[in-house]
């Protein structure tokens, strides 16, 4: 079975950085397209980012373009998520997610989730 488990959250002040990990267990890691999403209290989850297999392909949601960076090493089992210029409505859970088809835009395309990672970001 695949576990994902994300780390690196915390608090922050406006304009600080965080970067967020997520390490992966289980087979074929690099086989799959991964993906990041955000959860504020009381709205849906929303796409973030995600990257392709081999990580020559990267998508972003509008509001984190040139803010967010999402990489991977498939050689460490791990993603990232390098969140530099954050605001406070960054303030959500952050998750990762292992792509199983379909648009990345979509919380349905992927089909392991790992427990989510506390992002604050204070004014």
């Amino acid at each position: 079975q695949v576990q994902l488990v994300e780390s690196g959250g915390g608090l922050v002040q406006a304009g600080g950085s965080l970067r967020l990990s997520c390490a992966a267990s289980g087979r074929t890691f690099s086989s799959y397209g991964m993906g990041w999403f955000r959860q504020a209290p009381g709205k849906e989850r929303e796409f973030v980012a995600a990257i392709s297999w081999s990580g020559g392909g990267t998508y972003y949601a509008d509001f984190v373009k040139g803010r967010f960076t999402i990489s991977r090493d498939n050689a460490k089992n791990t993603m990232y998520l390098q969140m530099n210029s954050l605001k406070p409505e960054d303030t959500a859970v952050y998750y990762c997610a292992r792509r199983s088809g379909g648009s990345f835009y979509y919380t349905t395309s992927y089909d392991y989730w790992g427990q989510g990672t506390q992002v604050t970001v204070s004014s």
